[in-house]
This record gives C-alpha cells, sequence and structure tokens, in this order.
C-alpha cells in the first residue's frame, strides 16, 4: 500500500493535498465502510508513473474461466475514490477481473507528485498506470471526470482499449453554471435531518444522501482533501470523430452534466459505431440509482465487443 507523504509538505500547484494527517485517515475509514458495501478486493496494488503512485484495488472473479477474460477497469469521479463503484463491483467481478484506479488528484489512496490534468499528461499516466499492471487490452469505464478520463484515453492512447464505457461523463460539454449549483445543493442537503433526505435525493437525483456511509465519506472527502486542478475541456467534434474504439454512452435522463437528447444523438454521429442510450429516473449516477439494469447493459456491451475475437490480459 502506498505510504502517503507527509501533509506538512509545502503544497505543489495543480497538485491535490489531504489538509492533515488526521483528516486522511478520517476519510480512509470513511472510504473503507463504503468499500465494504461492494465486493471485497482480493488485492491492493501499487503502480509507479511518472506522476507518482496509482492505488489500484483488484477484484477477481471466482470462475476460473472468467479470470481469462478481459479485465474491466474503472476511473472514478472527481472529489471521490474508487469506493464509489461498491454497487458495480460484485457484478462486474462476477464476469471479468476488475481494477478500480484511485485517480492521483482526488481523494484516495494515490499520491500524486505532479500535474497530470492536461489531455497528454493525462493519458500518459492512465497508460502507464495499465502498463504497470501489465494489462495489454482492458474495458475502461469512467464516470463524470473519470468519463472524460476514459474519453481522452479513447482519443489519445487507445492501443490498450478494447471499448471505452462512459456514464453521464465529463469531456463532451462545457461544465455550465447549472451542474455547480447541483453540486452545492447535494453537499448542503448531506447536512438535512434524516427524515427529509429521502425527499431531498429524489429531487435532486442524489443517491448519496440515502446511503449513510457514501454521505459520510462525500462529507468528509470535502473537509479532507484539495482538489488542485481546472474543469478539463469537452474534446472537439474532430477529436471525437477521430475514435475507433468502440464505445458505450450512458446518460442519466435528469442529467445536469450534459443534455443528453443531444448527446444521445451528436455521439454515435460523430463517433463511428457508437451506442448511446438514456436512462430514466436518474441523473448523474446512472450506475448506483440502477446498478442492476446498468452493470448488465455494460457487460453486455463488453460481451458484444469480443464476438470473434479472443480475450487477452
Amino acid at each position: 500500500m502506498a505510504v502517503p507523504e507527509p501533509t506538512t509538505a509545502r503544497s505543489q500547484p495543480d497538485v491535490g493535498r489531504f489538509v492533515s494527517d488526521a483528516w486522511r485517515d478520517r476519510y480512509f475509514a470513511a472510504c473503507d465502510a463504503v468499500y465494504a458495501l461492494g465486493a471485497p478486493a482480493a488485492a491492493e496494488l501499487d503502480v509507479e508513473t511518472s506522476f507518482g503512485t496509482t492505488h489500484v484495488y483488484r477484484y477477481d472473479p471466482q470462475d476460473p474461466a472468467a479470470r481469462e477474460r478481459t479485465p474491466v477497469v474503472l476511473v472514478h469521479g472527481a472529489g471521490s475514490c474508487s469506493a464509489m463503484w461498491y454497487p458495480n463491483t460484485p457484478a462486474l467481478s462476477a464476469e471479468r477481473p476488475v481494477y478500480a484506479i484511485d485517480t492521483p488528484g482526488d481523494p484516495g489512496r494515490s499520491v500524486q507528485r505532479a500535474p497530470l490534468h492536461e489531455p497528454e499528461r493525462a493519458a500518459q499516466w492512465l497508460d502507464e498506470t495499465l502498463a504497470g499492471l501489465e494489462l495489454d487490452q482492458v474495458h475502461l469505464l469512467g464516470s463524470s471526470y473519470g468519463g472524460w478520463l476514459v474519453l481522452n484515453q479513447a482519443h489519445r492512447a487507445p492501443e490498450r482499449l478494447a471499448s471505452v464505457t462512459l456514464l453521464d461523463p465529463g469531456g463532451l460539454e462545457k461544465v455550465g453554471l447549472r451542474f455547480f449549483v447541483w453540486i452545492f445543493a447535494s453537499l448542503f442537503a448531506t447536512f438535512a435531518p434524516k427524515a427529509l433526505r429521502p425527499r431531498l435525493a429524489s429531487w435532486l437525483e442524489q443517491p448519496v444522501l440515502v446511503v449513510p456511509e457514501l454521505r459520510t465519506m462525500i462529507r468528509t472527502a470535502v473537509r479532507a482533501y484539495r482538489i488542485r486542478r481546472p474543469v478539463p475541456q469537452p474534446l472537439t467534434e474532430a477529436e471525437l470523430g477521430a475514435i475507433r474504439t468502440p464505445l458505450y454512452l450512458v446518460l442519466g435522463r435528469r442529467s445536469l452534466l450534459v443534455h443528453p437528447d443531444r448527446q444521445v444523438e451528436r455521439v454515435p454521429r460523430l463517433v463511428p459505431g457508437a451506442r448511446a442510450e438514456i436512462i430514466s429516473r436518474t441523473g448523474h449516477g446512472p450506475q448506483i440509482d440502477h446498478a442492476e439494469l446498468t452493470n448488465r447493459k455494460m457487460l453486455d456491451f463488453m460481451d458484444a465487443t469480443e464476438i470473434g475475437r479472443p480475450a487477452t490480459h
């Protein structure tokens, strides 16, 4: 396991950090409570890259044959860590090996030492991480900011990618004011009385409010960690049009990050062969709100991309 660097060290521009060792430990305890809701990790790995140490959780299928299939790699959203995949790790790891990455620069057990928010550097970091895990072909899944990382990888360094799945991702539109208002409203709602949280969760399309462990983790992250990076810019139409990796876009009907109807038409038009669909009765977290449905759709998409092609690690 990576040993966190002392938080008393001089902070660097564009490098995230915990505000103190005490808050870091408190946050990790909250994360562990969320990890416990999902599949148990078979191993925790540390991969050294040019940008720091990347911490990775590996989940192994029980079926030996499933362990030989092309693995899934999960990239979480901003301000979180790989614990956010707890609704997905049991189903995904039942059919394939799964690797969940803590992105450096977000509150997790990775240790960032250099900025990686620029598109070329982000692609280099993720490629170095996959190489360090000795993964030659993967199905790459990303949510929100992780969706931007995955989309960027498909454009700049697709050689290791069997497919990409984007869950209400960044990288398709400029992030608007309405999304930031929703983020702040959701954060304030975490302080609401328990009796009001289900109603607020429904109104805000925010499942964080009704999962106590997840609510504690998110609230603690805001206090514990300082993210030091700008909001990523969306890919241009020319960049999207250059993508040849099989791509699956899943959007929430009530998403405030993107305009679902616009993107469900636009992305398949620009990316040859891309699949896109909208999940009803959800916003920014379809893989949490409708985990069983989304897990099945993602696995079916991965299966479809492998028809006639042998799976390799």
